[in-house]
Formats: structure tokens, sequence, C-alpha cells
């Protein structure tokens, strides 16, 4: 049963990454940054609406080629964001039941995807959703899937279609092929592991593209980046949902980053005002994120006399956000003086310089 499980399980898999093909570069040329064209990676398209669909694939093809999973046997993640709702997506796929492990203040909105693709919330009290999620897969004979731990290691980084190699691929018909900088968020860190390793595989041959990586308020990825002290823990989480987290990850690989810059939540929100001018239509809170990391290094190319592109990421859609980064009220509940930066990054935009 199980080889034979395995080989279709596989196909499966397979089938799913030919049918979802490969996601948009959206190029912006905005003109206070001549000759520094900002890409934009569109992750939303994915069937599942985010990047994490590529993590998700990545996370049930290492479990299966392991010989953690088999018929029936049950899923569980400690997610309650798009991580969950695309590995529900996959679970359904192949037929397994699919359990989130979350706190119980988490949005219905949220709640109501992950039970779209058939996956089950398994709410608790308190934090401790690693401890929890360990228990319910010891409870139900089920493989904890454990995204902070082993997305680094799921995703082949030498190629196979990865989100670097695809870049790159879409790249080779721009007038310059190399961007100068590759700006991403960490929420588990397996994407920048996965960029980092794949920027120095393919260096011998080609330019010198260098990652950056930004981080939101209430992280300590930042700080572990400078200190490297693996013991930083906060006592709260991220308002940026999908990114920073509050304990060092296993994950997270900082040897592989080149820069790391931290980005006031409030300015992550207001970044999203700004691109929805750019795009014509709303995005993740995430990506405002990574916007306002990649204006601030495009600036800072601009003061040097440099030019070249710089590539950031569509993490999801806007939709997922509507009960925070888009609703006004919990923007002044959290006490974010959003006008100002948004007053900030406009005038960043419009006179190609970064201001502080």
């Amino acid at each position: 049963m199980h080889a034979a499980w395995t080989r279709r399980a596989i196909q499966i898999l397979e089938a799913e990454a030919h049918r979802s093909a490969d996601t948009h570069l959206i190029r912006l040329d905005l003109p206070a940054f001549p000759g520094i064209p900002l890409y934009l990676k569109d992750e939303s398209v994915h069937p599942t609406g985010s990047l994490k669909h590529r993590l998700a694939r990545s996370l049930f093809l290492y479990a299966i080629c392991n010989g953690w999973l088999d018929a029936d046997r049950p899923v569980i993640e400690a997610s309650s964001g798009s991580t969950a709702i695309s590995e529900a997506y996959f679970a359904r796929l192949l037929g397994l039941p699919f359990f989130a492990v979350m706190p119980r203040s988490t949005s219905r909105d949220k709640v109501a995807q992950i039970e779209f693709f058939g996956g089950h919330c398994h709410f608790i009290d308190g934090t401790d959703v690693y401890g929890a999620a360990q228990a319910l897969a010891v409870e139900l004979d089920g493989h904890y899937m454990d995204q902070f731990t082993y997305a680094e290691r799921a995703t082949d980084w030498r190629g196979n279609n990865n989100i670097a190699e695809s870049i790159f691929r879409q790249m080779q018909g721009e007038p310059d092929t190399e961007p100068r900088w590759i700006v991403v968020p960490a929420g588990t860190g397996g994407t920048s592991a996965t960029i980092g390793r794949y920027l120095r595989y393919r260096s011998a041959h080609h330019g010198p593209t260098r990652l950056a990586v930004v981080d939101p308020e209430y992280s300590v990825f930042y700080d572990y980046y400078v200190s490297r002290d693996a013991s930083l823990q906060l006592t709260r989480g991220t308002r940026i949902e999908g990114i920073g987290r509050p304990r060092v990850e296993p994950s997270f690989l900082p040897d592989v980053i080149d820069c790391m810059l931290r980005v006031p939540d409030a300015a992550s929100i207001a970044a999203l005002r700004v691109l929805e001018q750019l795009l014509g239509r709303r995005c993740g809170g995430s990506t405002g994120t990574s916007l306002v990391g990649a204006l601030q290094l495009m600036s800072e190319l601009k003061a040097a006399g440099e030019r070249g592109p710089v590539v950031t990421l569509i993490c999801d859609g806007g939709d997922r956000y509507r009960g925070t980064c888009y609703n006004e009220d919990w923007i002044r509940a959290e006490g974010l003086d959003f006008a100002t930066q948004l007053a900030r990054l406009q005038a960043i935009v419009h006179e190609g310089r970064w201001i502080d």
C-alpha cells in the first residue's frame, strides 16, 4: 500500500505543479527612479492565493519522500494563516485529513478559507501552537508538518522551478537581466533560505545579486541577524500577519542573507495604499513591508549613482486583511501613525530619495 500510494501522491503533486504553471513578474517604472525598475513577483495568483502554496507543495513532497505520510494519515500544522490554507488544499488533493492548530482568536475569514479546502481548525487557548500541534499529532497518529523546522530544507534550492529560478528565468528577456537586490520578508525563513542559497549557487557564472530580508516590529529575526543569539524571544506576535516571529525559528538562516532591514508596522500598512495607487489593486500586509525595503534600497542605488532592477514579492492578496491592514478602526486601535508614514512614502516615490 505504502509504495503504491507514494507513487500516486507524487504524480498528483507533479500534475498540480504543471497546472499551476508559474506566477507573474510585474514591472513598475517609477519616474523618480530612472534606470532602477521595480519588479513584483506576484505569488497571489497561486490556486491558494499566496506564496505559501509553493511551501505547502514542497512540505508535502518532503514528507512523502521521507516516508512520513501514507493513505488516510492525518496531517497537522501549527498555522492560522496562509500556510494552513495551502496545506489544507494539498491534503484534500491527496485525500488526507488536515488539522490546523491555531489560537482561538484567529479571524473567522481565515478559518473559513481553511474549512473551504476541507481542513479542520483545532483551537487552543494561549500561544503554544507548536506543543499543541505535536500533541495532536500523537493523539491522532498523524504527521506534524512543522513548517518552521522544515521550510528551509523541503524546497529544492538548486532549481526545479523554485521561486529564485523562476525570477531569473523571467528576467532573461528584460533590458537588465540581473537584479541588484531581491527583497523578501521572513515568516518561516524558507523563502529567504531558498533564494540565498540559489544566489550563491549561480554566482560562479552570473552577476552578484544580493538578498535583503525585511522584518516587522515584534519579531526577533532582525535582532538575531545582528546578535546571533538564538535564545531571543518576545511575549507578543507581529501585527503583520504571516511574517516575523516571536522566537528564532530553525528554518531562518542568517548566513545566506546580505542585508536585513527593520520596517515599522505603520510604514508597512501605509505602503499598501501606495502600492494600490501604483497597481490598482490591494495586496497583503507583508507585501507592504517588502515594498518599504525595496524603496529604501532603490533610494540607496540612486544616491550612489548606480542602476539596475530591484525585485520583491506580492506574497498574497488584500482580501485576507480586510479586518486589519485595510480596517481604519483596527489601525487606530493599534496606535499606528498611518498618515505620517503614508505622506513619507508618497514623497519617497515622487522624489526618488529616502526620507527617514
